[in-house]
Order: C-alpha cells, then sequence, then structure tokens
C-alpha cells in the first residue's frame, strides 16, 4: 500500500493537471465542455476512491498469487513477450468486468458513478467507485495464472493499465484513421458514456477495442446522432459519495418492497435496470425519455460558492497528498482517522454545493472534532515536522471551513433565493 501511495504522489498532480491544461483549451478555443460544479464533483469522486484504495478498504474474495500458486501450468520468466501477453490478458478480464457491469444490476452499482457525469471531459474520467467493496477481479485474470503470469507482472501492468483509460475522456479529439480499430479511442468512449439508444452499453473495452468487435458490442460515433452523456436514472446531486450507493439503496428498497420472494432474489442478478413489475407499476422512477430535451442537474450557485468549493477540493487534495508523503510514518490506525476527516469533508462540502442544509451540521462537526484532535496531540499527523506552522495550517482550514459551511449554508443561500424570486 506504501508503494500505492507514493506512486499517487505523482499521479495526483499529473490527472489534475491535464484536467485543468483541458479547461485552459476549452477556454482558448471558446469550446469549453467543464462546468465548475461538475468538474468539482468528478476530481473529488477520483480523491474518495484513492483513500478507499490506498488504505485497503476491500474483502477480497481470491487473490492472483492464490490462483497462481494453485493453477498455473507453466512457470514463466519475465520476458517482454510475458508483459505483451499479460497486458491483454488484464485488458480482456477487464472487458468482461466491464460488460459485467453493464449487463447485471448489482454489478452495476460499482460502475454507474463513473456514468454518472452529464458532461464528457477528463475530470469524469476520474469518477471511481468505491463501492466495489468485495474484490473479485483476480477471477477473471485465471488464466493468466494457468499460463504462470508472474504475480510481479501482474502488479505492475494492472495501474498502468488502468491509468492508460485516462486519456480518452475528451470531446477535443476527433476520430483517429486507422487507430479506430485497434484502440479505443475519444470517438469510441463518447459513445460508450452516451445515454442515446443507438449507444447505450456499446464499446466495453478498456485499451483494445478488438473484444468489442468481436462480441458484438461496438458501435461507431455517427455524425449524425450526437452523444448525449449521464444515466437514464440521473444522479440528481453533486456529492460523490451518494451516487456510489443510490442504484444499490434502489436495489434494496425494490427487493424489499416486492411481495414475491422469487422477485426478491433474483432482482440483484437481473439485467441493468430490471425491477419487480409489482413494484415498478406502484413505485415508478423517473428515466430520461428524450436524451436530446433533458434539464442537467445544477444546484443554484453564487460564484462565491463556486470559489469555495474549488477551494475544499485543492484542501482535501493538499491534505491527502500528505498523507500519502507521510505514510509509513502516520500509521495503519492514524492514516484511517486521517482519510475519515478527508472523507467525511468531502461529503460536507458536496452536500453544501447540493444546497442541503445539514452540510453544515456535518461541516462544523467534522471540524470541531478536528480542533480537539490538534489539541490533544499538539499536531496533525506529524505535519509540525515539515512545516513549523503546519497544524496552525490546519486550524485555519478548519475555521474556513466552518466560517464557509455558515456564509454558503445560510447567507449565501438567502442571497441566492432572493434574486431568484
Amino acid at each position: 500500500m506504501e508503494t500505492y501511495a507514493n506512486a499517487l504522489l505523482y499521479a495526483i498532480p499529473f490527472f489534475v493537471g491535464l484536467v485543468l491544461l483541458e479547461i485552459i483549451y476549452g477556454y482558448v478555443v471558446k469550446d469549453q465542455k467543464h462546468n465548475v460544479m461538475d468538474t468539482v464533483s468528478s476530481l473529488s469522486s477520483g480523491l474518495t476512491n484513492i483513500i478507499k484504495d490506498s488504505l485497503g478498504l476491500a474483502v477480497v474474495l481470491v487473490s492472483y498469487p492464490f490462483l497462481l500458486e494453485y493453477l498455473a501450468i507453466f512457470e514463466l520468466k519475465a520476458t517482454w513477450l510475458v508483459w505483451v501477453v499479460a497486458f491483454v490478458v488484464i485488458d480482456f478480464a477487464g472487458y468482461l468486468n466491464h460488460l459485467l457491469s453493464h449487463r447485471i444490476n448489482i454489478f452495476w452499482n460499482q460502475h454507474v458513478i463513473h456514468h454518472s457525469s452529464e458532461e464528457f471531459n477528463l475530470a469524469c474520467a476520474l469518477r471511481q467507485s468505491i463501492s466495489n467493496l468485495i474484490g473479485y477481479t483476480a477471477i477473471l485474470l485465471i488464466p493468466a495464472a494457468i499460463l504462470g503470469v508472474p504475480y510481479k507482472v501482474v502488479a505492475i501492468l494492472a495501474p498502468i493499465h488502468l491509468f492508460a483509460q485516462f486519456w480518452y475522456h475528451t470531446q477535443h479529439i476527433g476520430k483517429l484513421g486507422w487507430l479506430e480499430y485497434i484502440i479505443v479511442t475519444p470517438s469510441q468512449h463518447r459513445v460508450h458514456h452516451a445515454i442515446n439508444p443507438e449507444y447505450i452499453d456499446k464499446n466495453l473495452g478498456q485499451i483494445f477495442c478488438v473484444w468489442d468487435r468481436m462480441f458484438g458490442t461496438f458501435q461507431e460515433e455517427l455524425d449524425e446522432v450526437p452523444p448525449q452523456y449521464g444515466v437514464l436514472k440521473p444522479a440528481g446531486t453533486w456529492n460523490p459519495i451518494l451516487i456510489n450507493f443510490q442504484h444499490l439503496w434502489r436495489l434494496g428498497v425494490d427487493a424489499w418492497r416486492t411481495k414475491s420472494w422469487w422477485d426478491k432474489l433474483r432482482i440483484w442478478f437481473m439485467p441493468t435496470g430490471w425491477r419487480p413489475t409489482d413494484v415498478a407499476q406502484k413505485y415508478p422512477i423517473a428515466t430520461i425519455e428524450d436524451v436530446y430535451n433533458f434539464s442537467k442537474y445544477k444546484s443554484e450557485a453564487t460564484n462565491g460558492l463556486k470559489a469555495y468549493a474549488i477551494y475544499q477540493l485543492l484542501a482535501s487534495t493538499a491534505l491527502l497528498l500528505f498523507m500519502f508523503y507521510n505514510y509509513g510514518e502516520i500509521g495503519f490506525q492514524n492514516l484511517l482517522i486521517f482519510g475519515a476527516f478527508v472523507f467525511i469533508g468531502i461529503y460536507g462540502f458536496t452536500t453544501l454545493m447540493d444546497r442541503k442544509k445539514h452540510a453544515i451540521v456535518i461541516e462544523i462537526a467534522r471540524s470541531l472534532a478536528g480542533f480537539i484532535l490538534l489539541f490533544y496531540s499538539g499536531d496533525w499527523f506529524g505535519i509540525n515536522s515539515y512545516l513549523p506552522f503546519g497544524s496552525w495550517l490546519v486550524a485555519a482550514y478548519f475555521i474556513s471551513t466552518i466560517v464557509g459551511a455558515l456564509y454558503f449554508g445560510l447567507a449565501d443561500n438567502r442571497q441566492e433565493q432572493a434574486s431568484i424570486a
């Protein structure tokens, strides 16, 4: 985990920098594909995901080393050919996992966050799941285990394979000629994120598009069908934590409400979107019928609230970067506490972005807990060893959070409502 944390010290600034470049490019060419609240929500989602992953908060059903030990027929050396074969096998496993996520109700919950943005840009690439709390992907790597692909090769290639999926989340790159027949491109992935009937559940490949072409899930981007983005049951919130569990909550409620015991069991494994007949009739859920005429989610946001959302995003990112920098010294128990402060903070300020009054309680409670921790420890997880006034900076952050929660939850909210009236 510490190695992963060290990698994030470089990965986070790199990805955020590329998002910033896309925003600047959109501004220069007068074709902006970002809006502040959506982009903050997307980047915040990325932060929650790396908190979960860096702390190892998942139950692994079966690990790749276990499969390798019991299934390997050969013992391969890590030659260049093995690296190539392993990358292809990992990509096919990714395709299968992606297919499951789009076809089966319970698996859709771990993927819906990635599709929840009604924009399509590099930031939405960072909308990654925190609801995938059960690790099963090693099962999809059984072919690699049988071939005896070394664990080291898989461990190195897996994050590379994930990071390589970032670049094609953009509307600023058109079709790429002959590459369209080999790799996943921005054009193909725009189709994948679209909710147009022609595009739903298409282009599930992650690096290579050959799997889609082989198994009938490929769809070219059509000039006469401009992609419209989001999900057919809109998230209706900027809070990435809520989005992660919305679908699971709906499944649970439907399973509780249906009178059929068979439906209570099978709802989890039915095709994505399936609902028991009795529940669907009595408790209809609004879905987008006309993809070209629907209102994108937006909360009433002043320029001040947008600036505050950006400030909280940057502060959360800075805190996480320090956590990763000092990962080994903090210790696992304290890492859980540190991660919880950032995690709850993201929940708080994105709830404030939604203009929910209870965000005030969350933010004040978190800040007061932070003050108590600072008072009793005299430090913030060792920050004074690097910055002489580090704990004072953290205290100032908590003060600004209390002030911001009160102002944007009360005064600024009233001013916005008055201007609308």
